[in-house]
């Protein structure tokens, strides 16, 4: 009986947080025609300040998953921003790279890394926290979630998605799936 239990409240805290995600993920593309009001901010920071729904959303993941004090949370926040900002950038670098390439190719290999830098700077950095797993085996399937997710950056710039977005909804909720599942093992 405590096992159904048990289970039936693991599935609720999976669907919470993948509904965490959705959300963070709706807002994000949102962001930047409010950021952009904001006059004064340098570059890296107005791109930083996007990722603030989903680093909300890891801030409160941490800390109900993990053992971590407020400040190591706190910490995981600010890491998931930079990894943000690591993403982009790396997607930018990439999609600049192959300017001869056929536009879907390059928006697909443009999301390929910018996933996987996403998700690699977060594990890095979550993984170094007092609290945080340091077997690299456990971040595997974050990594991979967010590489293939990343790929979701060719069909929104195949459908000319600016303010709506079918990546960041699926990256954020898979990739804070994933988290949990690292931090509760």
């Amino acid at each position: 009986m405590t096992q159904a239990i048990t289970s039936a409240d693991t599935s609720r805290n999976l669907l919470m947080v993948a509904g965490g995600g959705i959300i963070s993920g709706i807002l994000t593309p949102l962001l930047p025609a409010l950021i952009d009001q904001m006059v004064g901010l340098p570059g890296q920071l107005r791109i930083s300040l996007i990722a603030m729904p989903f680093a909300v959303l890891v801030f409160i993941l941490v800390r109900r998953f993990s053992g971590n004090p407020w400040w190591a949370t706190l910490l995981a926040a600010i890491v998931t921003m930079v990894a943000f900002v690591c993403a982009v950038n790396a997607a930018i670098f990439i999609e600049g790279q192959t300017a001869g390439a056929a536009t879907v190719m390059r928006y697909l290999l443009a999301g390929l890394t910018g996933g996987l830098v996403g998700a690699g700077v977060m594990a890095l950095g979550i993984g170094l926290l007092p609290a945080g797993p340091r077997a690299a085996a456990a971040w595997w399937p974050m990594l991979i979630t967010g590489t293939l997710a990343g790929t979701l950056l060719a069909l929104d710039n195949a459908l000319g998605l600016d303010q709506i977005s079918f990546l960041y909804p699926v990256w954020q909720a898979g990739v804070a799936l994933r988290l949990v599942m690292v931090l509760r093992s």
